[in-house]
C-alpha cells in the first residue's frame, strides 16, 4: 500500500492505469450491540442507547468522500425512546451529509433493534437472522403473594390518586391495567407509523401479519419485505463499491473507562457478551435492581430464541 502511494506522487496519473490512480472506496461502519437501555450501572456497563452511540454516528457520517455509512445490528429491541432517537438521529444525518444508510442485520435485528433498521436506505440481513418483532411489550413481577407469606405489610403514601400505579407489591387493579394497555396501544401505533413510512411500499404481507411482534429468520423477512436482501457486510459492499473498498469501524473514544464502557460494541462482541450471566453478577456483589436489570436484558434475548 506504501509503494502505490509513492508510486501515485511520483508519476503523473495520465500515463498510470486508471486501477493504479483510483482511490480505493472507505465506508465508515457503526456497530449497535446489545439491549437499547439506558445504562445503570455507571460507565464500566454500557448498554445501547443515544448516549452511547451519538458520538460513533457524527464521526462516520462526517467522513466527507464516504459515500455511504454502514450500521451493524445485533440488539433484541428494548427502550422504544431510545430505539425511536436513535432512528431518527440516523435519518437526520442521513439527509444533512447527503449519505446512503446501509444496516446488516446479525443475529437480531428485533423489536427496537428493527425500528433502528428500517432508519436504512438499505437492509441486508443474513438468512439465519431474526428479524422483525414488531410491537410493545412490558413486564414486570409480582410480589403480593410473596409478602403475604413472609408477614410484611406494604406501606405506601400518594398525593395523586394514580401515582402508585402498578405497584409490583400490591394486587393488579383493572383500572391501571386498561391505562397500561391505552399506553402500549399509543408506543404500538407510532412503531407502525414509523415502518409504514419508511417500508410501506416494500411490504408483500398483511400488517395482520407482520405487526404482531411476530419475528422471523432473515429469509422470511426478505420475502415479507422487512428487508431488501440477503448477504453479509463485507461482500455486499465490496459488490457494491468496488473489491477494493475498505471498512473503517468507527469505535468510541478512547481511553481507560472507554475500554469496559464499549466492549460490547466491539467487532467480535456477541449477545452472550453484552448480556453476561446474572449468577456471575450476584457472585460479584451487585445490588438486587442491578440483579433484576441483568435478568431483563437476558429476557430481551430469550423472547426471540437467543
Amino acid at each position: 500500500m506504501k509503494i502505490m502511494k509513492y508510486i501515485r506522487k511520483a508519476i503523473p496519473n495520465s500515463i498510470l492505469p486508471e486501477k493504479w490512480t483510483k482511490e480505493p472506496v472507505v465506508i465508515p461502519v457503526v456497530r449497535m450491540v446489545g439491549p437499547i437501555m439506558v445504562n445503570q450501572g455507571g460507565p464500566m456497563r454500557s448498554h445501547l442507547n443515544m448516549a452511547s452511540i451519538a458520538g460513533p454516528l457524527q464521526k462516520a457520517f462526517d467522513i466527507k468522500d464516504a459515500p455511504a455509512v454502514a450500521i451493524a445490528i445485533n440488539s433484541p429491541g428494548g427502550s422504544p425512546v431510545q430505539s425511536r432517537l436513535i432512528h431518527e438521529r440516523i435519518r437526520q444525518l442521513a439527509i444533512e451529509k447527503e449519505k446512503d444508510v446501509i444496516v446488516f442485520c446479525e443475529d437480531a435485528a428485533a423489536s427496537g433493534g428493527y425500528m433502528i433498521a428500517v432508519a436504512g436506505d438499505v437492509i441486508v440481513a443474513d438468512p439465519s437472522s431474526i428479524v422483525g418483532s414488531i410491537g410493545v411489550v412490558s413486564g414486570g413481577f409480582g410480589f403480593v403473594d410473596a409478602i403475604e407469606k413472609l408477614g410484611i405489610e406494604r406501606r405506601i403514601y400518594t398525593a395523586g390518586t394514580q401515582k402508585a400505579m402498578l405497584d409490583p407489591f400490591k394486587p393488579e387493579n383493572p383500572e391501571h391495567l386498561a391505562h397500561l394497555d391505552e399506553l402500549l396501544q399509543d408506543l404500538f401505533e407510532s412503531f407502525k407509523e414509523l415502518v409504514r413510512g419508511r417500508r410501506g411500499d416494500k411490504l408483500t404481507e398483511s400488517e395482520d401479519k407482520l405487526f404482531t411482534g411476530a419475528f422471523w429468520t432473515g429469509n422470511k423477512a426478505l420475502d415479507y419485505g422487512l428487508v431488501d436482501e440477503l448477504g453479509d457486510m463485507n461482500s455486499y459492499l465490496k459488490r457494491r463499491f468496488g473489491e477494493d473498498t475498505k471498512l473503517k469501524l468507527i469505535s468510541q473514544s478512547s481511553g481507560f473507562f472507554s475500554l469496559f464502557h464499549s466492549s460490547s460494541l466491539s467487532m467480535g462482541a456477541s449477545h452472550n457478551a453484552s448480556v453476561g450471566d446474572p449468577v456471575d453478577r450476584i457472585a460479584a456483589g451487585l445490588s438486587a435492581d442491578k440483579i433484576l436489570a441483568s435478568l431483563e436484558e437476558r429476557a430481551l434475548w430469550s423472547r426471540i430464541g437467543l
